[in-house]
């Protein structure tokens, strides 16, 4: 079983920053895709951020040249740097991880999700 904690985030005025980590642990092989997903109220849950495992990133159109996702691959772990933040920005924020674990079994995690705020 893997399980993915994630932290970081809170209230916040327009403009601030705030950055969110997730660490994944379990019977982890090989994390391959890590990434963050936000859902607003009353909206779809849609892609932030993305990571593989060489390094490679995918954003948003929405969040490009405000937020930047990387990992720490020796500790499993994500984190997405969040700059200029809008009041739109304002969701709960969702890891995700594709996983290979110790049996070699393939799935895709969650997140319990952490709720970022940006007032106005």
């Amino acid at each position: 079983q893997v399980q993915l904690a994630e932290s970081g985030g809170g209230l916040v005025q327009a403009g601030g920053s705030l950055r969110l980590s997730c660490a994944a642990s379990g019977n982890i092989f090989r994390i391959n895709v890590m990434g963050w997903y936000r859902q607003a109220p009353g909206k779809q849950r849609e892609l932030v951020a993305q990571i593989t495992g060489g390094g490679s990133t995918n954003y948003a159109d929405s969040v490009k040249g405000r937020f930047t996702i990387s990992r720490d691959s020796a500790k499993n772990t994500v984190y997405l740097q969040m700059n200029s933040l809008k009041p739109e920005d304002t969701a709960v924020y969702y890891c995700n991880a594709d996983v290979l674990d110790a049996r070699r079994v393939r799935d895709v995690y969650w997140g319990q999700g952490t709720q970022v705020t940006v007032s106005s």
